[in-house]
């Protein structure tokens, strides 16, 4: 099982920006992907980015062309950058691991993220 620590999140204004980061116990070029879901109370999560180990990354429309995910494989470390951050956006953000040919599994214990003025 991968421990997965979330930090980055926390208030900023609308137009503002974050970067998550997700620090894995394990290297991460072992893990076909890993992803950043978030979620608002009463609905359920969802996935906004990921990226595999090829580097082939997926953004939901939602944040497609405002959110970037990377990693830095020396570090064990996830990002998701955030930009041009709307209301719109405020949720927990979790980071997640995937094996091939499974399911997400492993999940942090996620980071709030608020954006309002």
């Amino acid at each position: 099982q991968v421990q997965l620590v979330e930090s980055g999140g926390g208030l900023v204004q609308p137009g503002g920006s974050l970067r998550l980061s997700c620090a894995a116990s394990e290297t991460i070029g072992n893990i076909y992907a890993m992803g950043w879901f978030r979620q608002t109370p009463g609905k359920e999560r969802h996935l906004v980015a990921m990226i595999t180990t090829g580097d082939i990354t997926y953004y939901s429309d939602s944040i497609k062309g405002r959110f970037t995910i990377f990693r830095d494989s020396a570090k064990n470390i996830v990002y998701l950058q955030m930009n041009s951050l709307k209301p719109e956006d405020t949720a927990v953000y979790y980071c997640t691991t995937r094996r091939f040919n499974s399911s997400w599994s492993d999940w942090g214990q996620g980071t709030q993220v608020t954006v309002s003025s």
